[in-house]
């Protein structure tokens, strides 16, 4: 667990691009870093996910939105978890699918919140990236394999 000072309060980008312990980087300093440790990554997001979910405003309308993106954003890093100690080949492929159609349901959800809170789009931005990103790389390892 990280160290963070006291009554400062993140935005969802700054605790989940500007975590000072990452270990593996690219680019220039003042580049947001990219974790690429997959476990760690996934939860990441999940936090990032939360994080997100409480900056928009609850009614009728977002309440169901932050069900579901909470749920299938933070279900990508349980289910790659559960990949990593899988017994056998077709268990690890059922659950490194399941984190696919996840990051994609959570991409999928980021953008309905957008179109129900247009004010959260900036915050929205840099998570929909890792969304794809993240679908994009559970696409690769299920074809892999």
């Amino acid at each position: 667990m990280t160290k963070r000072a006291p009554n400062i309060a993140l935005t969802p980008d700054d605790a989940f691009w500007r975590d000072d312990s990452c270990k593996v980087a690219e680019g220039p300093p003042d580049a947001p870093r990219r974790v690429f440790d997959l476990e760690e990554r996934t939860a990441r997001f999940g936090e990032a996910v939360i994080d997100f979910a409480k900056l928009i405003h609850r009614g009728p309308l977002t309440d169901r939105l932050i069900a579901q993106l909470v749920g299938c954003g933070t279900s990508v890093g349980a289910n790659y978890s559960e990949a990593d100690d899988a017994i056998s080949k077709k268990a690890f492929l059922l659950s490194i699918n399941t984190c696919r159609r996840e990051s994609r349901e959570a991409k999928h959800f980021v953008r309905m919140v957008v179109r129900a809170v247009p004010e959260l789009s900036q915050q929205a931005r840099p998570l929909w990236q890792e969304a794809k990103e993240l679908n994009l790389i559970f696409s690769k390892i299920a074809r892999s394999k």
